[in-house]
């Protein structure tokens, strides 16, 4: 893991789709970052993979004509279509069954827990059997 942050969000969202995607607007600024440094440290790296499991966040993020309903957003808008399209990030689509990061921001069943774990790579040292 290179960058990891997590913040509350300081303005209050009208909906999920608008806190994720504002999210996602800050998580694009992260990954430009990212991106600057390791082309300033001539590191050669490819388009990083964003997962999103709101289809509304991902139909925003792809569709090019806005809408009354996203006026209240359209900076954030600009931001994550203008990266899009210009190759910095893929946005790929997941299910929330799926969905690793889930284990920051909310509390999760015991074996949905014990799955994300696994696939974190994570271990508990203090555990013993």
């Amino acid at each position: 893991m290179v960058s990891w942050k997590t913040k509350k969000q300081i303005t209050v969202s009208r909906s999920s789709s608008e806190a994720e995607y504002r999210t996602l607007a800050s998580a694009v600024c992260e990954l430009q970052w990212l991106t600057f440094l390791l082309r300033d440290l001539q590191v050669k790296h490819y388009s990083a993979n964003l997962y999103c499991d709101n289809k509304v966040v991902r139909h925003i993020a792809t569709n090019p004509v806005f809408h009354e309903r996203t006026k209240h957003i359209e900076i954030d808008c600009h931001v994550v279509r203008e990266r899009l399209q210009s190759g910095i990030f893929n946005l790929l689509p997941i299910r929330s069954s799926e969905q690793s990061a889930d284990i920051f921001t909310k509390p999760l069943k015991k074996p949905v827990f014990d799955s994300v774990i696994n696939k974190l790579g994570m271990t508990d040292f203090g555990h013993t059997t």
